[in-house]
Order: structure tokens, then C-alpha cells, then sequence
């Protein structure tokens, strides 16, 4: 669900028109609902019930401080992959002992300040890492709390530059090394041996390869808690799909079963770690047209939307709804929505049958909250996107949008 629609024709978030949102801060601007961030955090935790459990929400899928905040507030945790990532949780006021360090290249300086930071724990991906941070627990005189992510090597079904759980992956351990490395970090004296952990993919929309990959890494949590290993924590990733156009993903009462039912009689606490599900549907990214082109081939509108505001479409092939701010009756065209980036994969929508819009009229892409204003960059000198967040009939600016002197701060001719 979420908390954008229709009324007398002009697109609202909340109770707030996105035309007024457009005329006092511009385009592009990503537009969030704080209702539709709020409920969804609330129907994962609900659907797990008193089953012990943490929810550690992926900062990577939107790591504004704003939407930090909203779910520190709400008792979440954290999943991180960075230093940086760190930080922002910090600033944000979340707590950092409720918070889990994942990623194949965590540096010794970032391990060393999220190890002083008091981490709930880090998930480990490799041999040489573990030792790594053995190293830097026992500098400083401490045990580093840890979890190895094993691949369990099942085929998510999801496209294949998000898929993590395959042999093929840089993610995650070999699952037949887990035990030894398990045991040898028995000897290690910085080190301490807290969970398990796993994650097979990102936008999953089927029941089926979490059920087999959850219930393979529970086999080994209770074969490692029976060799002695004082496990506490079944770490079960997140990627949970959402609806971008007709996707049909379990919903999290459907998600909670299956991951309780694949889980059940370890005696672990769970984490949790969504991030789409939260604030994918939460989020849409207000554009205006500049400019409409006819070629003997195509019909392009030219949006000033580019690839460095959401490159989700370039890099995933990925699909999102375009939605006019105001209706307006007519025949749909089809087209191709484009943006004003120097690159031919900057499209936003391929063979899109729309309403031919005028130049200055406003479109909503839909389903932008999550890995939208997170992986936008300054490509082509582009000063990066503002942000906005609607709670109710009010709203407020999160992010200022980048200036062109931000664009080379820092920078020396």
C-alpha cells in the first residue's frame, strides 16, 4: 500500500498535491510519504508477532537521514555495508548496537570504528576477513561479535545484477567452509561468534527460494549450536520484493510464515534486514517535460529526469509506473521518456503508451523510493536531486537540492 493517489484528478502524497511541492522546490524532486514509511515498518514487525526478532533496515536502499530517523523512532535497527553508512545512522540518532556491518570489502579502519562504535555484529564473507577482523579485535584488546554469510547457492529468480545467493556470487562464504571456519575462529582471540547469516537476493517475489535457503541455513545453525557454538542470531537477509507494474511478491504475513516455518525450532532471535519493501513504494520522483520529438522511428518526451537521478532503468532494466501530476484526457501515444543525460541508456520508459503531454506538464515516476536518490550521482555536472517528506497535509524539505558550487567542493584548479 502506500499514500499516493488521485483526488478531483491532481496526484496527492498524503493529503498534500504534488503541483504545489513542484512549484515551491522545482523538479526533479523525490517526494516521500511518511504514513507509507511508518505502516510498512510496522506490518513487517506485526507479522512476526512475539517471535523474537530485530528489524535491520538496509540503509543502502535509502539512506537519507530523514527516513533514518522515522525508523529509529521505530524501534528498527540497522544493516549497513559502509563506514559512511555508519555515520548516517549515527547522525540519525539509531543505535549502533542494534546495527549489522555486511559487505565483502570492509576496510580495517571502518571495522576498528564500527568495533568502537559497540556493533551489533558484523557478517562476514570471507576467510581473509575473518582473520582481519580477529586482527583488529585483538589490537583493541576486545572480541569482535561476527556472523559468516554463507551462500547456500539457491536461485533467487531475480534479475541477475541483484541475485547474491548463487556460487557464482562475490557474496558470502562456500557453504561447505562454514563449519571449519567456524571452528577455527574458536582459536581466534578477537573474535566471538554471535550468529549466522545469509541473503540470497534483492526484489524476490517468491516464496520458494527463501523457504529453500532459509531452511538450509537453519540446518547449519543447529549444527553449529550442537558443536558448541554459541550462537544467538539467524541473520535471514532481506530483499523482499515490492509491485512495480504487475509483480505479485508474498505478502509480509505470507514472508513471516515462510520464514518462521523454514526457521522454526532454532531458538534464535531473527534479523530482519528489508529495505525495498520499506521505502520502495514510500517514494515517487516528481519530473517536468521539456520537450516532445518526433523522428520517422519514435515519439520521445524529453524529461529532465536524467540516468543520474535514477539510474534504476539503465543499470536493472527496471520498470517504473510514469503517472501525470494532473490527468488530461486523450489518446494514448506510444513513446519513449528520455532524459536530457549523454548516454542512449538514459530512458526511462521504452514504448510507454501515455497521453502525449505538453511541455511543462508534470509526471510522477512511481515506486522511486527505494535505490533512486541513493545511487544518484552528478553525472554531466547534474547538481543531484532535493527531497521531500509529506506527513499528512503538511510537508517539509529534507535535502536541499545541490547547488553547481556543490558540484566542486572540495575540488582545487
Amino acid at each position: 500500500m502506500n499514500h499516493f493517489s488521485y483526488h478531483r484528478g491532481t496526484l496527492h502524497a498524503e493529503e498534500v498535491p504534488l503541483p504545489a511541492i513542484a512549484e515551491a522546490v522545482g523538479t526533479p524532486t523525490y517526494v516521500y510519504s511518511k504514513a507509507t514509511l511508518t505502516r510498512h515498518f510496522q506490518m513487517v514487525t506485526e507479522a512476526f508477532g512475539k517471535h523474537p526478532h530485530l528489524i535491520c533496515y538496509s540503509v543502502k536502499a535509502n539512506s537519507t537521514l530523514a527516513v533514518l530517523r522515522l525508523f529509529a523512532e521505530a524501534g528498527g535497527g540497522f544493516d549497513i555495508v559502509s563506514g559512511g553508512e555508519l555515520a548516517r545512522v549515527r547522525q540519525a540518532g539509531g543505535d549502533p548496537a542494534k546495527t549489522v556491518f555486511a559487505g565483502v570489502g570492509k576496510t580495517p579502519d571502518e571495522m576498528e570504528r564500527a568495533l568502537n562504535a559497540g556493533l551489533l555484529m558484523f557478517n562476514v564473507e570471507s576467510a581473509e576477513e575473518l582473520e582481519m577482523l580477529d586482527a583488529v579485535g585483538r589490537r583493541l584488546g576486545r572480541r569482535a561479535p561476527f556472523a559468516l554469510r554463507v551462500n547456500p547457492d539457491v536461485d533467487a529468480r531475480t534479475h541477475r545484477h541483484i541475485a547474491t545467493g548463487l556460487k557464482t556470487s562475490k557474496f558470502g562464504v562456500p557453504f561447505e567452509e562454514a563449519v571449519d571456519l567456524y571452528t577455527r575462529s574458536r582459536k581466534m582471540k578477537g573474535l566471538s561468534a554471535v550468529g549466522l547469516d545469509c541473503h540470497i537476493g534483492s526484489q524476490l517475489t517468491r516464496s520458494a527460494p527463501m523457504k529453500a535457503a532459509i531452511s538450509k541455513v537453519a540446518g547449519l545453525y543447529r549444527s553449529l549450536k550442537e558443536q558448541g557454538h554459541p550462537l544467538a542470531y539467524l541473520d535471514i537477509g532481506g530483499g523482499l520484493g515490492i509491485t512495480y507494474r504487475d509483480e505479485t511478491p508474498p505478502s509480509p504475513q505470507e514472508y513471516a510464515r515462510t520464514v518462521l516455518e523454514a526457521s522454526k525450532d532454532t531458538g534464535a532471535t531473527l534479523i530482519l534486514e528489508p529495505g525495498r519493501v520499506l521505502v520502495g513504494n514510500a517514494g515517487v520522483l516528481l519530473t517536468r517535460v521539456l520537450y516532445r520529438k518526433r523522428t520517422p522511428a519514435k515519439t520521445f518526451v524529453v524529461v529532465d529526469v536524467g540516468m543520474n537521478d535514477l539510474i534504476r532503468p539503465a543499470l536493472y532494466e527496471a520498470h517504473h509506473e510514469l503517472q501525470p501530476v494532473v490527468k488530461r484526457r486523450g489518446k494514448p501515444v506510444q513513446v519513449d521518456v528520455v532524459g536530457p543525460v549523454c548516454e542512449s541508456t538514459d530512458v526511462l520508459a521504452r514504448a510507454r503508451p501515455i497521453v502525449l503531454p505538453q511541455q511543462g506538464e508534470l509526471y510522477a515516476v512511481m515506486s522511486a523510493g527505494a535505490y533512486g536518490m541513493s545511487m544518484a550521482s552528478t553525472y554531466n555536472s547534474r547538481p543531484r536531486p532535493a527531497e521531500v517528506l509529506v506527513d499528512g497535509a503538511a510537508w517539509r524539505v529534507i535535502r536541499e537540492r545541490e547547488t553547481v558550487e556543490d558540484l566542486w567542493r572540495g575540488e582545487r584548479a
